[in-house]
């Protein structure tokens, strides 16, 4: 056996052993449920202001945009055995640190990878555009890696400008105890598709990899949209690599020749289901059917190097939410199995808050005779969650997050989303995607940035726990950027700011 298997033979054995879980995507799984089930130590409890708090920081040199990933007990080399946090900055670099401490050997990066040499940046906000619309000062890394921990391998996407003339996206496959690029790495992302006989090019300069890497079944999925702001230039793209080779596995354009209908997500990642299709839902941009897929829920198929279009969804109201703005703006949710006459659903809200309810056998794809709602899909609650973060699931229940509005908690019964909240919070400002923290089915709290503040509410019935500015000595958050992430795992809370990387956690 090789060293590298033996080490992570070792690592799955005491991840089994002390109850720690690695956390390799955005928002724990495939299907974005958002919920970590592995969390015994924060508790309703315990997460208050007084024994809960900011533990440390660590400084980068760049914005954090995407989620913080988790690998326990990682052998590093001549540092030995750690709990390592991965974080990558707008500055195209990615940083190993010890999760549990900066003190001492600990305050510096176990190990720091830069894409940068002379001649290469990020992209310049001036070039990118759009600076008024994100905050952004520059574009590189921007969404949240992927990690493989059978292979030990942490999958980035990087974005350059290069010599003054070239703008490229690279996929970079690192070493998860070095940081150094694994053989063939890293490559730089190509596409095209054809459509009708002409063939459309994948172009860099406008597209930005803002949604989360997905790694599904020894694939990695990568899509792209837009800069920020309707800008006429970029189209949605999904492109995979085989994880192993980084050879394409396939590339799919969902507007052909058009544009305006990124692929955003707010951030978060496209989904997979147990069948092995991926979800993904798009931003404003023309709707021909089948087609141009602006505002619209997909389904993809891959197989022998090629992405299909397997289903699609989009809603009745196409035009209106073109003409203002409220493309779907949120990741997909996968639930689970449910009862009923329709036993694989997925769920999907954008800007407007109508949450649709989707049968993922046949998601129903365009009514165009219908007046006031989707009737071909299992159900719709309509403008229910304006501006909501992306949706969360534990314990059977939907929680949504809906700018300046209460968090809201939905029961799913037989494969039905409750009308009527079992739980509601105060009002939030909202704009970020919450995650659940639980021990199993119980102890749950839900994490979310409040404006500029780091808040935890009971999950059961959404009574605030903790809010970070009440302790502003200790616990308050420097400047965060557009759309922040959190992370829970063992014990700890990570969130990426603007500089820095900041940990929470009990104070004793």
């Amino acid at each position: 056996m090789s060293l590298l298997l033996t080490v992570l033979s070792f690592v799955i054995v005491s991840t089994l052993a002390f109850g720690q879980m690695p956390v390799t995507t955005w928002h724990y799984n495939n299907q974005l449920t958002g919920a970590n089930p592995n969390e015994p130590i924060l508790t309703p409890k315990n997460v208050n202001t007084k024994s809960f708090g900011l533990l440390f920081s660590q400084a980068v040199d760049g914005a954090i945009i995407g989620q913080a990933l988790y690998m326990p007990n990682v052998t590093v080399p001549g540092l030995g055995m750690h709990n390592v946090v991965y974080v990558a900055t707008m500055n195209d670099s990615v940083y190993a640190f010890d999760a549990d401490s900066n003190s001492g050997a600990n305050a510096e990066p176990l190990w720091h990878a830069s894409f940068l040499s002379k001649g290469v940046t990020p992209m310049p906000i001036s070039i990118q555009g759009c600076s008024g619309t994100t905050g952004w000062t520059e574009v590189g890394i921007l969404s949240t890696p992927v990690i493989d921990p059978v292979a030990g391998t942490i999958y980035v996407v990087a974005k350059t400008y290069e010599n003054g003339t070239t703008f490229v996206h690279r996929l970079h496959a690192l070493d998860v105890t070095t940081g150094l690029e694994k053989t063939g790495s890293p490559v730089v992302i190509t596409a095209s598709y054809e459509y009708e006989g002409t063939n459309y090019v994948f172009v860099d300069k406008m597209q930005v990899n803002r949604p989360a890497l997905l790694l599904n079944d020894g694939t990695i999925y990568i899509a792209f949209g837009s800069n920020g702001c309707r800008s006429g230039k970029e189209e949605g793209w999904v492109v995979a690599y085989n994880s192993s080779t980084l050879q394409q596995a396939g590339a799919f354009d969902v507007e052909p020749g058009a544009s305006a209908a990124a692929i955003w997500q707010r951030g978060g990642g496209l989904a997979a289901d147990s069948e092995g299709y991926v979800y993904g839902a798009t931003a404003d941009g023309p709707f021909t059917a089948g087609v141009d897929l602006g505002q619209s829920v997909f389904k993809l198929a891959q197989g022998d190097g090629t992405l299909t279009l397997a289903d699609w969804f989009t809603p009745w109201n196409q035009v209106y939410l073109d003409d203002h703005d409220l493309d779907l703006s949120e990741p997909v949710l996968v639930l689970p199995d449910q009862s009923g006459p329709y036993p694989h659903l997925a769920a999907g809200v954008g800007k407007e808050g109508t949450i649709y309810l989707l049968n993922r056998d046949d998601m129903g794809q365009f009514c165009d005779t219908c007046q006031e709602g989707d009737t071909q899909i299992p159900q719709e609650l309509q403008n229910f969650a304006p501006n909501t973060g992306a949706l969360a699931y534990w314990n059977n229940t939907i929680y949504t997050t809906a700018n300046s509005s209460p968090i809201a908690a939905l029961p799913v019964t037989n494969g039905v989303i409750g009308t009527t909240p079992i739980a509601l919070s105060k009002k939030v400002a909202s704009g970020h995607s919450p995650v659940i923290s639980a021990n199993g089915t119980s102890n749950g709290v839900l994490w979310q940035i409040n404006g500029k503040n780091l808040c935890a509410f009971d999950a059961i019935t959404l009574a605030e726990l903790y809010q970070s500015n009440k302790n502003k000595g200790r616990d308050q958050i420097l400047s965060l950027p557009h759309y922040a992430n959190i992370m829970v795992n063992n014990g700890k809370v990570y969130v990426g700011t603007t500089s820095s990387l900041f940990v929470y956690g009990l104070m004793n």
